[in-house]
């Protein structure tokens, strides 16, 4: 069983952050991996900086920018991955993001080395099924998962074939448009859910990202998910203390520690 596999097996909902690698810088990245461990974090997604985020908020963005003016690449993802293995065996890792930079270093050549250094799993925010054969495959072959995005708008009949091609979980896309924004009807949210995993048979994970702002939101949505995902409360508060680090560092363990408690008291 792979880590990912794990996480879902002994948590009854996951706790998924996201983070973007190199910002504010590699080091404070790292850092910041290792206290949200601590603080209750099952699983990290760990975004590959890109010059066109479409699916991505302002906040995402701008960390972005932060990071392509330090030009920070994938080759130094892997190297974070791989200096954060040294001291962290069982943390699930998902790296995320778009194609073109897993394009630029050939898909053979990023599937080894992705298993070679500790990833488990890979989202691709824009590459359809459709046009994911290969690339499913190669990392199926060497043990990664493939992660998939669905949302409100998915049609049943394309739903199906994300489903059948994911594995780990899936990530399930709360409300039209991009990260950022705000969850204001958990009822209708809840039934696409349930419809979702009645769906799904291969008992695929359901995980929910998109406006998860606070403890009071997850915990609503984890009654009835089996992971949500938190990254532009995480990358806002990197950029509101910018200027220290110390209080960064503070107030990411400060608000790690507040979703993790209210998942485990739901």
């Amino acid at each position: 069983m792979n880590r990912i596999a794990q996480v879902f097996k002994e948590k009854e909902t996951a706790f998924i952050t996201y983070l973007i690698c190199g910002d504010p810088d590699i080091r404070s990245t790292e850092k910041i991996m290792h206290q949200m461990v601590k603080s209750g974090v099952d699983i990290i997604e760990l975004g590959v900086p890109f010059t066109d985020p479409i699916a991505d908020g302002p906040t995402i963005q701008r960390g972005i920018e932060r990071c392509l003016q330090k030009n920070i690449s994938l080759t130094d993802v892997f190297t974070l991955i791989k200096n954060f293995r040294k001291k962290d065996l069982s943390t699930p890792i998902v790296i995320m993001g778009y194609m073109n930079p897993i394009n630029k270093m050939g898909i053979h050549k990023f599937a080894k080395k992705a298993k070679l250094i500790g990833v488990d799993g890979v989202l691709i925010v824009d590459l359809p099924p459709e046009e994911s054969m290969l690339i499913n495959q190669l990392l199926r072959e060497n043990n990664l998962d493939q992660i998939f995005l669905a949302s409100p708008t998915t049609k049943p009949s394309r739903l199906k074939k994300i489903i059948d091609m994911s594995s780990g979980y899936l990530y399930y896309v709360s409300l039209k448009g991009i990260t950022g924004s705000s969850i204001s009807d958990f009822s209708e949210l809840k039934k696409r859910v349930i419809y979702i995993k009645k769906t799904s048979n291969n008992n695929l994970p359901i995980t929910v990202g998109f406006g998860i702002k606070n403890s009071v939101i997850a915990r609503n949505i984890s009654k009835f998910a089996d992971g949500i995902i938190i990254g532009s409360s995480i990358v806002e508060l990197i950029e509101k203390n910018l200027k220290n680090k110390k209080v960064m560092f503070n107030k990411i363990n400060l608000f790690i520690k507040d979703i993790s408690r209210s998942l485990a008291s739901k």
